[in-house]
């Protein structure tokens, strides 16, 4: 019900502003409708290691449209539909170059209201940047990297998912209500061969507790490259925590 209350904060907006929100130039196409609210919707199609894929947040979204399309007092005079766009690559992983090409095509093709997607960090700066440029709002729970907020080109978004910027907020919390100033342990799982979620968790923490002025060490390993040798890594953990040391681990 949250997302459908943006969707509906996000309709409501651009129907009272509909000719000056849509790209300058552009025409639209004559399948859509004036009575149509187009929703574009980048997610991955089947892979479902993605919180937000579509098999897990596809019939969330299809029970909303189906909500405020059979009500007509809340979006009087106007019908909502969705245009569906795969973000996958052949390997099944949320594609940044697939991405963009598809929100163009979108564009282009259906002149969309909204972006609802994509559902990945490196999926959803590029389209952000687009959806920008073209005064289209996007609302996506699968930006939570850190930038998309400190970032001012990202005017577009509406983040309905968590942060890590907000976990940052937690842990500096938990450091003042302990007494705890001086030192943090970020230990964090990194691959460049997918979406390095823990790399942009840790980067919350990171960068809430700089501004806080708490001194910081890193610890990365690979699994992906090998066997890691956790006896070592808990050594590590074990001498460099002694003092005042509080040990964030991400894998």
């Amino acid at each position: 019900m949250f997302l459908l209350l943006l969707l509906l904060l996000c309709c409501g907006t651009l129907l009272t502003c509909a000719k000056t929100s849509r790209h300058q130039g552009s025409h639209t196409p004559a399948h859509n409708h004036t009575d149509d609210i187009i929703l574009a919707v980048i997610l991955p199609q089947h892979n479902t290691s993605y919180p937000w894929a579509w098999p897990r947040v596809g019939p969330a979204l299809d029970r909303a449209i189906a909500h405020v399309n059979a009500d007509p007092t809340l979006l009087p005079r106007h019908h909502l539909r969705r245009i569906f766009a795969n973000s996958e690559n052949r390997d099944g992983i949320c594609s940044e170059s697939i991405a963009p090409l598809m929100a163009v095509d979108l564009k282009f093709e259906y002149n969309p209201w909204a972006f609802i997607g994509p559902g990945c960090d490196y999926t959803s700066s590029p389209v952000g940047l687009f959806t920008a440029h073209w005064g289209v709002p996007m609302i996506t729970a699968g930006a939570p990297a850190v930038a998309f907020l400190l970032m001012e080109m990202y005017t577009s978004i509406t983040n309905t998912g968590p942060t890590h910027k907000k976990l940052g907020e937690y842990a500096l919390h938990l450091y003042r209500h302990f007494g705890w100033h001086q030192h943090a342990l970020l230990m964090f799982s990194d691959t460049k061969m997918g979406e390095r979620a823990c790399y942009f968790a840790l980067e919350g923490l990171y960068t809430e507790m700089h501004e806080e002025n708490i001194t910081t060490m890193d610890l990365v390993f690979e699994e992906n490259k090998g066997p890691v040798n956790y006896s070592e890594l808990l050594h590590k953990i074990k001498d460099d925590g002694r003092g005042e040391w509080l040990v964030f681990c991400f894998a």
